[in-house]
């Protein structure tokens, strides 16, 4: 049986059991991140939000996917908002205004695509 923690790197993949184990104890009143991969495709993080924290409105340059691992909250995605829970996921256009607000602790993993291969 395998361990629910376990992780490993090579040079052709990345893989966590669990990525909610990567965020470990989130802190009241705080916001957490670990970086999941920073390649010349694509940068993934993880986010872990305290209950009641919100990432105001912001944009990104590039292409972005929110997925929301465990916990309950909302997306703003320009003018609406979105109820979230495990499984949520939304594909977010450049230059899109969105927040993320914690109704509980929430976890999301954020993929930002930096561009297409050149080789």
């Amino acid at each position: 049986m395998q361990d629910d923690n376990v992780s490993a790197t090579a040079p052709e993949f990345v893989f966590h059991h669990d990525l909610a184990a990567l965020v470990g104890d989130i802190p009241e009143q705080s916001i957490v991140s670990r970086q999941v991969v920073n390649d010349e495709l694509v940068k993934v993080t993880l986010f872990g939000f305290a209950a009641g924290q919100e990432l105001s409105e912001h944009t990104a340059s590039k292409p972005a996917i929110l997925q929301v691992v465990s916990g309950e909250g909302t997306f703003g995605l320009g003018a609406e908002v979105m109820e979230v829970g495990p499984g949520s996921w939304t594909h977010m256009a450049p230059h899109l205004p969105h927040t993320v607000t914690a109704r509980t602790p929430l976890v999301l993993l954020l993929t930002m695509l930096k561009g297409p291969r050149t080789d």
